[in-house]
C-alpha cells in the first residue's frame, strides 16, 4: 500500500497506517508525527523524513526509514526493529523495553535514556556514527553500541552514563572516554569479550551492507554499572 503524505495531514496518514494492509510505502514525508506508533505485525518504509516519535510504543513489524528522523524514535517501544538509514535526533530509544533500533548516521543527545530490561525482553540500539551528550543517562538494562564509524575522537559527548544501574553501553573509540560518573565501571574489550556483542554488529552489517571488518576493527570499550553504585542497588534485582 502506497500513501502520499503531502496529501494527507499527520493525523490522517496515521489513521490510514493503521488501517492499511501488513505491508506500508510512504513518500513525501515531511514532519508528520506517531508514525507506526503501536503497530505489530506491519513493515512500513519511509521515504522523507518523519517527524517526532516514530514507531513509538512499537510492538512488533519493521520500520525502516531512508532519510533521517527526528527525536523520541522507538519511546517506550517494546518489540520490532527500526532501521534508520540517516541520522537521528535526541532521546533515541527513549525508556525503550524490547527491539532493535539501528541508526546508520549519528544520533542527538540522551541516546538510550532510561533503557530497560526484563527476563529476556533486552532493548537494542546501535549507532554507526557518534551521538550527543548524555548516553545512556539512568540506563537501567539492554545494549546501546555506539560504533563512531568517521570518528577520530570518543564517539560520544559528556555526562556518559550518568545514573546508570544497569544495561551496557559499548564505544568503539581510538581512545578511552574521560570523566565517567563514578557509578560507570570502564574496561577495554578484548577479542572473547567483544563475541558478545558480535550478533548485533552483523544484524548492523546487513541492514545496511557494511563489511563487518569495518565494525569490528579498533578498539571497543564496555561501560557498566559499578557494583557499588547506589541506584544498582535499589533497582536491580541481583
Amino acid at each position: 500500500m502506497m500513501l502520499d503524505a503531502a496529501t494527507l495531514d499527520w493525523q490522517a496518514l496515521n489513521e490510514a497506517v493503521r488501517d492499511g494492509g501488513r505491508e506500508i510505502e510512504i513518500i513525501h514525508c515531511t514532519g508528520e508525527r506517531f508514525i507506526g506508533a503501536g503497530a505489530s505485525d506491519k513493515k512500513i518504509t519511509i521515504h522523507g523524513v518523519p517527524g517526532n516519535a516514530l514507531g513509538a510504543y512499537l510492538d512488533g513489524g519493521e520500520i525502516i526509514a531512508r532519510e533521517n528522523v527526528q527525536d523520541a524514535v522507538g519511546d517506550t517501544m517494546n518489540d520490532g526493529r527500526i532501521v534508520v538509514h540517516g541520522s537521528a535526533g535526541d532521546a533515541l530509544g527513549y525508556a525503550m523495553r524490547g527491539g532493535r533500533i539501528f541508526v546508520r548516521g549519528d544520533a542527538g543527545y540522551r541516546t538510550g535514556i532510561h533503557m530497560k530490561q526484563y527476563q529476556e525482553k533486552r532493548p537494542v540500539i546501535v549507532v554507526g556514527g557518534r551521538v550527543g551528550s548524555f548516553l545512556g543517562e539512568y540506563l537501567a538494562g539492554g545494549l546501546i553500541v555506539v560504533l563512531g564509524l568517521g570518528c577520530t575522537d570518543v564517539p560520544a559527548g559528556n555526562f556518559i552514563g550518568t545514573g546508570m544501574h544497569g544495561g551496557e553501553i559499548w564505544l568503539r573509540s581510538l581512545k578511552p572516554p574521560q570523566h565517567l560518573p563514578p557509578q560507570v565501571h570502564l574496561e577495554e574489550a578484548d577479542e572473547e569479550m567483544l563475541a558478545a556483542i558480535r550478533p548485533q554488529l552483523e544484524e548492523f552489517s546487513a541492514c545496511f551492507d557494511l563489511p563487518m571488518s569495518q565494525l569490528t576493527e579498533g578498539r571497543f570499550y564496555r561501560l557498566t554499572p559499578n557494583a557499588q553504585n547506589p541506584y544498582k542497588r535499589l533497582y536491580v534485582q541481583n
